[in-house]
């Protein structure tokens, strides 16, 4: 059976969660794909198969209310965001959790104020050793309660694994994202390493690895992102992938097959596994499962798309890119950034700005709305968002006869 947390019950929803545990009850095995619909009448929602809270941010979330739960009266800290949703970091702000770091690293509270009965709380992206270090030589217990993901600390082993073979780590992430810093700390320790932000970047790694750009060029192109002492020459002759978990897991595999045609162009395919370690056991499972559940969801069709989640969230910001290809997708926080049906408010990932969309709703007798979520978004979030969208829509269903189908699934098991 798999491991169910105590997550606060605020972040449960009566509306997605209960649509999320029929489709769990009638597929356990989670093989259907295929999105759920929340039929209003003039408006439906298609909602993603697999979507939300993943067993890391649970895993996080559950172990930071236990940390305030059992320490009353300690003053407690978190290392920067533990996930990247504002609403359940706000939430702990209330709770009187205080961030030492924001996310791009920049120092909030000097780490000289910590004393050893403090409580440190590592964030679901994980910490890099030399922060480790910094917090152990204050004497602070940063173990208790680290919330880093079981499945990052999977990439951390296996980098360890196969840079103890000699390959050169490729970590496909962004530079300075928590986790990809984290991930870049540790696996430096095994082996040389270079960090790539995409297929671009990807493609002129493997100009080098097949010996047709020189070590100038690798040195230029790819500056601030590979570990002391990497020798292009030397270290690009044996490599394997892995990523930051929340990256487009089929850009990570695609990646990591050009990287081994590299490998098989230079040194010939007999010779491959001499070159090309196997990583694809690292990728993470819930990434996959969103990122598959929102292909088919839009292979589905929609009219217009809502993606709920925090704007500085790397796996929503793919969902959205995903979305964004097939029909018009907004991208929000909350239901707060919906004005009405002429306005709403949200985040463009191309400009990197919150921005505001005149006539986004479209005007159609039925409408279908796709609906997802990133994996730090609470169930709540969504429910607020279809509530918003049917007091707004003349004629609508009431919730009770939308979920009909919902609550049929769950009497019948």
């Amino acid at each position: 059976m798999a491991r169910t947390f105590n997550v606060p019950t605020f972040y449960r929803s009566p509306i997605i969660s209960r649509v999320k545990e029929a489709r769990r009850i009638m597929d356990p095995r989670k093989k259907d794909l295929s999105p759920s619909i929340l039929d209003f009448g003039p408006i439906r929602f298609k909602i993603a198969r697999h979507f939300g809270f993943c067993y890391g941010v649970e895993n996080a979330i559950e172990i930071a209310y236990r940390a305030i739960d059992e320490n009353p009266g300690a003053r407690i800290f978190l290392l920067s965001e533990m996930i990247h949703n504002p609403h359940v970091n706000e939430d702990l702000q209330r709770r009187g959790v205080r961030f030492l770091r924001t996310t791009s690293g920049k120092q909030l509270i000097p780490f000289d104020v910590l004393v050893p009965e403090d409580i440190v709380i590592i964030p679901a992206f994980g910490a890099s050793l030399e922060i480790q270090a910094q917090l152990e030589a204050r004497g602070v217990d940063a173990r208790s309660y680290n919330t880093t993901c079981p499945f990052v600390e999977k990439v951390w082993k296996r980098s360890e694994q196969i840079g103890s073979q000699d390959y050169t780590l490729v970590l496909h992430g962004k530079r300075y994202h928590e986790e990809t810093r984290a991930t870049f700390s540790h696996a430096r320790q095994a082996a040389p390493v270079v960090v790539i932000r995409d297929m671009d970047e990807a493609r002129d790694l493997a100009r080098v690895a097949r010996g047709e750009a020189d070590r100038e060029y690798f040195f230029a192109r790819f500056a601030d992102r590979y570990s002391e002492g990497f020798d292009p020459d030397v270290h690009l002759t044996r490599i394997g992938v892995v990523n930051q978990t929340t990256m487009l897991a089929t850009e990570t595999q695609a990646i990591a097959d050009l990287m081994r045609e590299a490998m098989v162009a230079r040194f010939g395919s007999e010779n491959i596994d001499a070159h090309f370690a196997d990583t694809s056991d690292t990728l993470c499972y819930a990434t996959n499962e969103n990122q598959g559940a929102t292909i088919a969801l839009i292979q589905d069709g929609g009219d217009v798309g809502i993606v709920v989640g925090g704007y500085n969230s790397s796996n929503t910001s793919h969902l959205v890119e995903l979305c964004g290809k097939r029909m018009p997708t907004y991208f929000v926080s909350s239901a707060d950034e919906l004005e009405d049906l002429d306005r709403i408010n949200h985040y463009d990932i191309h400009q990197h700005a919150r921005v505001s969309t005149l006539r986004w709703f479209p005007k159609r007798d039925v409408v279908d709305v796709v609906l997802t979520a990133g994996a730090s978004c609470p169930d709540a979030l969504l429910d607020e968002v279809v509530r918003v969208l049917t007091r707004w829509v003349p004629g609508c269903r009431s919730v009770e006869e939308a979920m009909a189908p919902f609550t049929a699934m769950e009497l019948a098991a």
